[in-house]
């Protein structure tokens, strides 16, 4: 199949997934349409995880604190100064935090740049350690940056955190930063750039010995990852209105890589698969912490039952299926063309 044969066929996928987004816009509640804007965000931080981990070999735990960071950053951006003369009861809040404002593109984008940076300096001695060694720093990284969250009232307002953000995540903002991200991804992970990447997930030490600078490379991986990790952190917080230190717990980051390894480590098609999914069975599985009435049988609600049902399904899945629902594989034109090609053969 040619270029511009592939170019067309994703144009009118995208234009068929306008139609249905805006179907979804006009026809949708407004709880559905949260769900779509969660799996969106869900998608983006999906992508980047999978770019650290799944294509670059890093034991990455630390996708909550470049979330956070992207988070708070794009919050104090597109809040006006009197939001912030409001919220800021603790201390007063830094005279360039009280009059920063950018428009919602650019807070974003900012959001992401600030992650990609934090993760830089935070990659610059942690990417030395080894695949464990790096999931228990990374992971205090996440710690930290909540704990800085929790203990700079001037600057995030501690752990009161921010209320009345504006919603400007709508649903086209959010699949649109989603189609941009899974653009971005492809065209990196299918380069020779991505070649370099595998090449160094697969073996290190082979990677090296090629000439291979492993730890540029590593690093400018991490890097991005944390980019469009801190955009979804951008887009959550704007699409919830909320923030605060205890949103940014573990198990935020635990979240996305339930999605990352249920989909299949180095699948781009896996990550988008496993966000849909993912995100719907999160929020079905509700109905398990409700008390539930069957004839004269009852069951209490449990709070918190729906992760531990989630997690029993994702300890199966890694048992009995550790590639994953796609493992390394990919849904591309030519997989699609060349299975109606064969079910049009004549048996």
């Amino acid at each position: 199949m040619d270029r511009k044969t592939k170019i067309i066929l994703n144009l009118l996928t995208v234009a068929v997934l306008g139609v249905i987004l805006w179907l979804a816009k006009g026809h949708l509640d407004g709880y559905k349409i949260q769900i779509l804007n969660l799996i969106a965000i869900n998608i983006i931080l999906a992508l980047s995880l999978n770019l650290i981990y799944g294509f670059t070999g890093m034991f990455s735990l630390g996708h909550a604190g470049f979330m956070a960071i992207g988070a708070y950053v794009c919050s104090i951006l597109i809040m006006t100064p009197d939001q912030k003369e409001m919220l800021f009861i603790l201390e007063a809040p830094y005279a360039w935090v009280q009059a920063a404002q950018a428009p919602f593109f650019v807070a974003v984008l900012l959001g992401g740049l600030i992650a990609a940076i934090a993760g830089i300096i935070v990659g610059i001695p942690l990417l030395r350690l080894g695949d464990d060694y790096l999931g228990i720093a990374t992971l205090g990284f996440a710690e930290i940056v909540r704990v800085f969250a929790n203990n700079l009232p001037r600057l995030t307002n501690g752990a009161l955190g921010f209320k009345g953000i504006p919603d400007y995540a709508n649903i086209w903002w959010n699949f649109g930063w989603c189609l941009l991200t899974l653009y971005f991804v492809m065209r990196i992970v299918n380069s020779n750039f991505g070649n370099t990447l595998k090449a160094i997930r697969d073996d290190e030490t082979a990677a090296a010995a090629m000439g291979i600078n492993v730890f540029k490379y590593k690093l400018i991986s991490f890097a991005m990852g944390a980019f469009f990790a801190g955009v979804g952190g951008a887009l959550l917080g704007s699409l919830l209105t909320t923030i605060d230190p205890k949103m940014f717990l573990f198990i935020l980051t635990f979240n996305i890589l339930m999605i990352v390894v249920t989909g299949g480590l180095g699948s781009i098609t896996g990550s988008v698969l496993g966000g849909i999914g993912i995100t719907i069975l999160l929020e079905w599985l509700r109905f398990v912490e409700n008390p539930i009435s069957i004839g004269d049988f009852y069951i209490a609600g449990v709070p918190g039952m729906r992760m531990v049902v989630f997690s029993l399904a994702l300890l199966l899945i890694i048992l009995f299926r550790r590639e994953g629902l796609m493992g390394t594989r990919e849904i591309t034109w030519e997989g699609l063309a060349g299975r109606i090609g064969k079910r049009g053969e004549p048996k």
